[in-house]
Parts: C-alpha cells; structure tokens; sequence
C-alpha cells in the first residue's frame, strides 16, 4: 500500500477530482480534442477588420492564472506557443439553464495548472488585449500537484523558479512555468536542423552506426561497460562513432555524417555531462585545411539561423561566428600563454615544465597527455573569440594523419570558443601500417595505468588494410555549441534531461542492483 504523502493542497486537488467524477465529468477524457488555433498565432494575426476570420477558434491548454468578476471571469491559457487571455461568462458556458459548469467546475473546481479546452471567437477588450470569449469549455486534464507559482506584471517576472536541482530533475514542471527555458529547447532544434539543412545541401549521407560496441573506440576516454546476454560477452556504450564511420568511408561513400548519443564514465561539470551528442562526419578526398574553410561556414549560418545574426551573446561577451576564424599553431599558443617552448621537448622536460607551471601530473601520462594538460590548464581559457588550434603533435593524436611538412606533428586542430573545445577535426590516418603502430602506442600507455588510453580495433585495421582514401573528418560538440548560441553557461541548461544522482521516492521499492541485492 502506498505511503505517498500528501500536501494539503494535493489533498484538496484530490477531493476536487473526486467530486468532478461525481458530477459525471470525466478529469481525463481520451476522445480527440480539436484544436485549430495557438495562442501566439492568434496574437500575431488578429485584427478588428479582419475579425470574422477569428469567429470559431479552439485551443487547448493550462490555466496560469485567474481574475473572478462573479458572473464572469479573466483566465491565462499556455499553450505550446505561449499565453493567451481567455474570458469566461457564466451564461455563455451553461447547458440549456444548468450553470454548474460555472458556478460549481470553473469556480470552485478549477486549479492552477489544469488543462482545459476552450471553443469561441477572439475580440479585444477595452483594454486593448486581444482575448478569447468562452462559448464552450472542456476539462481535459486535473493536476494534481500544485506548479510552482510565478508571477508575472509589467513585463517583470518575479519568484522565478531558479533552483538547479528542481529544474534539472522536474524538467516538465519548469518548462511549464519557465517559459525562456522553452526557448532554448526550441533554438537546440533550429540549430540542429541548420547543420542538417547545410550538410545534405552539400551532399552528405546521414547515417546511424552502434551504440554498444565491442570495442569502445574512436576516443581516448573511459566507457561505460555492459553485458551482452545474447552474445554472453561485455559490450560497452560508444565514446565516439569516428570508427565506424570511417569504416563507411572504406566501403564508398564520400561523405557520411551522424549525430551520435555518446557515453563518458567521467566527471560532470559545467561543460561536460557523461551522455552527451556530437555531431560528426568525414568526407574523401579532403584534408584539414578545406575542413576549416567548411566548418567556418557552417557554423556561421548556423549563428545567423538560430539568432538571426552572426553574433551570441554570452553572459558579458559577444561572440563573432563571422568567417573566417583566427589560426594558431599549439607550440606557438603554449610559447605565447606560458613563456615556454615546449616543440622540442622530451617527456621529462614537459614534466619539468608542468612542474614549474604548478600543473598536477599523474606518472601515467605520456608526451601527449602531459602537452595536453599544459594547453588545457594555462591556454585554453584565453580563446573567447573562434580560433582553430592546429598542428598537434603525433603524440596527442592516434588517428591522425603525420604533417606533410612538419615532423613530429599531425594535422589536426580543434576549435576553441568562449574558452573551451567545441570541435576537433584531422586529415584522418589511412595508413594501416602506421595506425597499428599508434594502437600499439596506446595500449603501453595502458599498461602504464592510462584508463583512457585507446584499444586496438582490429577490424578497424582490417577495414583500413582495404585501403581508405585521403579523408577528412570531425567532431563538433552539440551541447556545446547549444550552450554558445543560446547564452547558456551550463551544459546542464541545454539537456532536458541531464544526468542526476537517483531520486529516493517516499513509499517506492529499494532499489536493488545484480542478483537483488540492494543498490549501492
């Protein structure tokens, strides 16, 4: 039996639904519900000459708020577009005589946050606001719970829902009271479809590759592990899907994109988030250079279609996504940001340099990490303005291409906006030769206790040994991205859904973990 308990507002709203079910009203009805019309269109559209058009509208949505009259009252309705005042009249809703409907449901059963349909015609008050006249209403849905109430007056909002933990883990709740939130969300799909719209233009493929994988490749990062009953054997959630789209490549298309669900069993901050999307493709025959020319373009009319400019603003700072964007070699970044040129340097000089730079660094990290760290700590956050870091040493990359004219580096870089990675592209390595040399690299850095080093995917050579074309590919961080052209300053703002530690439920089942025994 259930050990639910229950505000006294929850338990008026229950007695509530229990007395509109002894009126024969049914709180959730299941038949379809005609709506033709949608708060803001309405508002956008209306006009007192052309008014007729507007004489039979229906829509459907919750009551935010109400101001009674007696006889007749103002309410808000939010839709899925927004709020819209609705006026009800006792007289007008009534059945043959019967005013119940009013003087009993609307009055006295009606709660903030129920969601009704309304039928009549739009007109405007003398207050100028343009407004829906009730003929015929609808109970659609009963809310049992109170939403959290937030008010509104002279364009200000007040009591506004900020706190991270009930936002994040009642996102439903705060879309409907936060209506900026909304927002985000819907500029996260028009950023998505731009990139969609710019990559089929220029003809590429969209393609879905696995989730689980045998091999968690593609990333040097820690994965998320599972067990395949069918197959009896361990798989993992993808880090990245670079391998097998590449493996596509190899079989003959020209240009594969996908926008991948990946998983990180790692820390989560302000920027990271161990579910995460990224969007990433590859195209033959290309190389990094042309890489940075189209990803310019992309994300400039990327900009332009979610803010209608080429400009974000972002807390203080506004950043330009106007091609083309500032290019700085990684060893000319370091030698400018912390006086030292690391180009020649040998792993115990690095570490000599992370020590002097005050840099934590575990006995695990190799040349590439320790560079790596060197870049994240005391460089990264000067790049507010776009700007393409290039020309990685080999070290740092194990599925890039060797630099046709610098040894020891490849080309690769990584875009950096508002002090953070958003993308990273290569000339992607072709050479199976050399790329098994790179795993094998990988896995000695295994042996020494790197928990992000890269397996070996064996197919993935066997795929390259039939031989790949010069390639080009990337990843662009989604989330990211999102967070840059909304203004958010939380990865957590951009996700609907973010990652949080399990919520304990009054009266709910322990939760248990294999074999039942209790979750830790």
């Amino acid at each position: 039996m259930s050990t639910q308990h229950l505000s006294e507002q929850e338990l008026i709203r229950r007695e509530k639904l229990a007395e509109l079910q002894r009126l024969g009203i049914d709180p959730y009805p299941a038949e379809l519900y005609p709506v033709s019309h949608h708060s803001t269109a309405i508002k956008a559209t209306f006009t007192d000459e052309h008014k007729e058009a507007f004489a039979a509208v229906c829509l459907a949505g919750r009551i935010m708020s109400v101001r009674d009259m007696g006889k007749a009252a103002f309410a808000e309705l939010q839709d899925a577009e927004g709020r819209i005042q609705i006026y009800v009249r006792r007289d007008d809703i009534a059945k043959d005589g019967d005013t119940t409907l009013y003087d009993t449901v609307w009055k006295k059963m009606i709660d903030l946050g129920d969601i009704v349909g309304v039928k009549g015609f739009v007109f405007r008050t003398k207050m100028g606001e343009i407004s829906v006249h009730v003929q015929e209403l609808t109970f659609l849905a009963k809310s049992l719970k109170p939403l959290p109430v937030v008010r509104e007056a002279e364009g200000k909002v007040f009591d506004a829902v900020t706190d991270p933990e009930f936002k994040y883990r009642q996102r439903y709740a705060d879309l409907v009271v936060n209506p900026t939130v909304k927002e985000t969300f819907l500029k996260r799909t028009k950023m998505i479809n731009a990139i969609r719209d710019f990559l089929n233009e220029h003809g590429a493929l969209e393609v879905d590759t696995p989730v689980l994988q045998a091999i968690p490749g593609g990333a040097a990062a820690r994965p998320f592990i599972t067990h395949h009953n069918a197959l009896d054997v361990p798989f993992y959630l993808r880090i990245a899907n670079e391998l097998y789209l590449k493996r596509l490549i190899v079989g003959g298309f020209d240009w594969v994109y996908e926008f991948s669900r990946n998983f990180r069993n790692e820390g989560m901050d302000r920027t990271h988030n161990p579910e995460f999307t990224i969007l990433e493709w590859y195209t033959a025959y290309k190389d990094y250079f042309w890489m940075m020319n189209v990803t310019e373009q992309l994300l400039e009319r990327t900009c332009v279609a979610v803010n209608g400019s080429d400009e974000s603003v972002i807390g203080e700072r506004t950043i330009s996504f106007k091609a083309p964007f500032k290019r700085v070699p990684i060893y000319d970044a370091i030698k400018e940001h912390t006086g030292f040129d690391v180009s020649e340097m040998d792993e115990a000089g690095l570490r000599d340099v992370c020590g002097k730079l005050g840099l934590e660094v575990a006995p695990s990290m190799g040349k590439g990490k320790l560079i790596d760290t060197i870049f994240g700590e005391r460089c990264e956050h000067h790049y507010i303005q776009p700007t393409f870091i290039t020309d990685y040493p080999v070290e740092m990359s194990p599925l890039t291409k060797k630099h046709r004219s610098k040894p020891g580096l490849v080309e690769r870089f990584e875009l950096m906006i508002n002090g953070k990675e958003i993308a990273n592209a290569y000339s992607e390595l072709n050479d199976p030769i050399d790329q098994r040399e790179r795993f094998e690299e990988q896995v000695r850095l295994m042996e020494r206790g790197d928990d992000e080093a890269m397996f070996i995917d064996y197919d993935f050579l066997r795929a390259l040994e039939y031989g790949m074309p010069p390639t080009a590919g990337i990843g662009i961080g989604i989330d990211r991205l999102c967070m840059l052209l909304t203004g958010s300053v939380s990865i957590q703002d951009v996700l609907l859904f973010p990652q949080m530690r399990p919520e304990r439920f009054e009266g709910a089942a322990e939760e248990t973990g294999p074999e039942g025994t209790p979750a830790e």
